[in-house]
């Protein structure tokens, strides 16, 4: 019976310390912001689902560290992550059918929305003859008859 008791002890004790040394690491980390991403077409302002989003950070020379963290994007087109620290963060945002969004982003506010909004693949230009051109909205450009 007292080994049990003593057993209890040591993993309370155990248990207290973890927790301390867990408030004192989260203190020493610096603010935390709480992010909000939006991701839309850019032609229509409608969500896009199933986006990916993905955070990594950047040193203060503009170096983009190692790893980084995926979300995906719900039917709103809406995601979210909270405790990212203050500074510097690199955002890339990739969908199928849509150009790669990539900017970086001083986190320095307890909240913080970021919308970003996809423009459609541009026209293919080649080395080799005539193209077919497209404008801004990827409609076919009709050629003037002579």
């Amino acid at each position: 019976m007292k080994k049990c008791g003593l057993l209890v002890t040591a993993v309370v004790i155990v248990l207290g310390f973890s927790l301390i040394e867990l408030a004192t690491a989260q203190e020493n980390e610096g603010p935390m912001s709480d992010l909000r991403f939006v991701v839309l077409k850019d032609y229509n302002g409608k969500p896009i689902r199933n986006a990916a989003v993905v955070l990594h950070p950047v040193s203060r020379k503009g170096k983009q560290s190692r790893g980084g963290l995926e979300l995906k994007t719900d039917n709103d087109g809406r995601t979210n992550i909270d405790g990212i620290p203050y500074g510097p963060l690199r955002v890339q945002v990739l969908a199928p059918g849509f150009q790669t969004f990539g900017a970086d982003y001083e986190i320095n506010q307890p909240e913080l929305e970021i919308t970003v909004k996809l423009k459609r693949p541009g026209g293919q230009y080649s080395a080799y003859g005539d193209t077919k051109k497209t404008d801004d909205k990827n409609q076919p450009v009709q050629k003037p008859q002579p």
